[in-house]
């Protein structure tokens, strides 16, 4: 069980961790969850005796959890519109009420889970705070293309302040802002056809950030105007008019802007439009996720795996015929696409080869519902121009080219999806991957996972199980071996140019460049590839790999060293629920928890950047 002699990609386990297993008079693990051993919990149907005992030693701080969640969002969905100032100061002081409560709490007097959840719970509300700063600083910058704003927001808002409407008054705003909203769009398209154009007062990335924010305006004031509309029969007569009027009007203005400043055309694939949150966003979520690195760390960390899998794709290429020209490798492992309608059996069979492999190994307990109840299906076109690979879960989603695609769409699907491509990525997706993680995660510990959507858990943990299936020899010849480590490269890459993207040096095309020149992707789903990156967490593309890394140095601290055994600390880890990787280690160490406890796990050791 991941005691091979395999290369660790230079990551070297945090000085004194070791040291710290021995300072723990026991783990977490040892206490409790070993009361698992007999594996009835995962039986169909489970032992309830098992279940029972797991209640008891549940979290004492779940219901505060699961109640800021709840107050928390239902604060959303009553101060609707987004960027208003009353939205914003009434999140304000629920943020500052629950930190003043939190702050009064007796942490010591928490159960370990309980403890845990505080640090969870704490690191959240922090988080939320700081979103709110973020929001303002967005505000700021897309407010000039939104002079209408307030006057549209004040409507819904006094109607959630449960005030009676003027007719006439309401009336017209409505012509006001529909006259305002149509000079803007007028005054756009004169710029356009100007030939002594001025430069667009806003990058791409905001002006699609505020034509969002009029699309959400649009849905408000529809809402609003639905309440009155037919149901009062003075206002229909007063507003019914203009109200259509503002409607259209919102409707010519986002699309002028989206046109003039975002730069989509009519008819064409959308450019890849990203929002970068910049160092200070990155910060933030560095934060909450409890990563005790820099963005430049991280990078540094990126382009160290980015050699190494380099490295073990020449040794691999040579061994295929191809010399160290593992790209003439990748070229042919991407001939071997399976014909049209045969790709989910060669799906099928890699599922049952993966199980079979992952039982042998008896690492880890799998429930049998869950190897009963997955589906497969298959990703739609549109689909796949977000995700040209896989997705995920229950139902996990399948791209394969379909008869409406162009011919050169359709090659490029077939050749991004071979089987030996698919490899690495099938159990990534089902078991143990997002699947069970799924399945588990939604029966023990569920708060966490609304709690904490950490990426750093969820893509960590299927990635962690490629590192560990290679170290295990899984590939079942040279070609699946190109086929994971083409993923790997990828994974590495994705670390990066997210953060060189977020960081605001790369743009969306530098990007897809460095995907299909560096990697080996086809364009189309480099593109693909780039433009699901613009519009996820900003942390989420790294995390799949450094997210891995932390799960196999915890390994290496907690298995390797004999401390538990492989099938102890997996199932520990799901039991344990969703949650940043280092409270992960908090949790099976038993450690001790402090009002005040902070990240400090350096997990990939000091890795050196260099110079930029």
């Amino acid at each position: 069980m991941f005691q091979s002699s395999g290369h660790r990609s230079g990551l070297a386990l945090a000085a004194g961790a070791c040291a710290l297993i021995v300072a723990v008079p026991g783990s977490l693990l040892a206490q409790g969850d070993r009361r698992f051993a007999d594996r009835t919990w995962a039986e169909d149907p489970p032992a309830l005796s098992s279940l029972v005992s797991f209640a008891r030693s549940e979290s004492d701080l779940r219901v505060a959890v699961s109640r800021y969640l709840e107050d928390r969002a239902a604060l959303l969905r009553r101060y609707e519109v987004e960027y208003s100032p009353v939205r914003h100061e009434r999140l304000r002081r629920f943020q500052a009420d629950w930190e003043k409560r939190l702050a009064a709490l007796d942490v010591a007097s928490l159960n370990h889970e309980g403890q845990i959840d505080y640090i969870l719970l704490r690191n959240r509300v922090t988080y939320d705070r700081e979103m709110l700063q973020l929001d303002q600083r967005r505000w700021k910058e897309i407010a000039p293309l939104v002079p209408f704003a307030e006057a549209l927001r004040r409507l819904q808002e006094e109607r959630h302040d449960r005030k009676r409407v003027d007719p006439r008054a309401a009336a017209g705003t409505l012509d006001a802002v529909a006259r305002q909203v149509t000079r803007l769009t007028a005054s756009l398209e004169e710029g356009a056809r100007s030939s002594a154009r001025s430069p667009a007062p806003v990058t791409p990335a905001v002006a699609n950030r505020a034509a969002l924010y009029v699309s959400h305006l649009q849905r408000v004031v529809a809402d609003w105007h639905g309440f009155y509309g037919g149901y009062d029969p003075l206002f229909t007569w007063w507003a019914a008019e203009p109200y259509k009027r503002l409607d259209d009007g919102l409707t010519a203005y986002t699309e002028a802007i989206r046109r003039h400043l975002v730069g989509i055309k009519p008819g064409e694939i959308e450019p890849i439009v990203g929002d970068p949150v910049l160092e200070d966003g990155l910060r933030a979520d560095l934060a909450v996720e409890m990563i005790p690195y820099t963005a430049e760390e991280l990078i540094a960390i990126g382009e160290r795996e980015f050699a190494w899998v380099e490295a073990r794709f020449r040794e691999t290429s040579n061994k295929m015929g191809f010399g160290d020209d593992w790209k003439a490798a990748l070229e042919h492992v991407k001939t071997l696409a399976p014909p049209p309608g045969e790709k989910p059996w060669a799906i099928f069979e890699i599922a049952d080869y993966s199980e079979n492999f992952v039982e042998k190994m008896d690492a880890i307990t799998l429930a049998p519902l869950a190897k009963e109840v997955w589906r497969l299906a298959m990703q739609t076109p549109e689909r796949q121009l977000q995700n040209p690979f896989f997705t995920g879960g229950e139902v996990t989603r399948v791209s394969y080219p379909t008869d409406t695609m162009r011919h050169e769409d359709k090659l490029m699907s077939m050749r991004g999806n071979t089987p030996h491509f698919n490899f690495a990525t099938v159990h990534h997706e089902l078991i143990p991957g997002h699947h069970y993680q799924g399945f588990m995660s939604s029966r023990f510990n569920p708060h966490r996972g609304e709690l904490s959507r950490t990426p750093f858990w969820g893509e960590g943990w299927a990635l962690y199980w490629e590192l560990l299936l290679w170290d295990e020899n899984f590939p079942r010849n040279n070609e699946d071996r190109i086929g994971m480590l083409f993923w790997r490269l990828h994974r590495a890459a994705r670390i990066i140019f997210s953060l060189n993207f977020q960081l605001g040096r790369w743009s969306p095309q530098q990007a897809v460049d460095f995907l299909v020149e560096r990697v080996g992707h086809e364009r189309a789903n480099a593109e693909a590839e780039v433009r699901r990156s613009a519009g996820v967490a900003p942390l989420y593309q790294l995390a799949y790999l450094i997210g891995g890394f932390q799960f196999r140095a915890l390994y290496e601290e907690l298995v390797t060293s004999g401390r538990m055994t492989a099938r102890e600390f997996h199932d520990g880890v799901l039991l344990g629920g969703r949650m940043p990787v280092e409270m992960v280690r908090a949790r099976l160490l038993g450690q001790p928890l402090a009002r005040d406890s902070r990240s400090q796990w350096r997990f990939a050791g000091d890795p050196k950047p260099r110079p930029r």
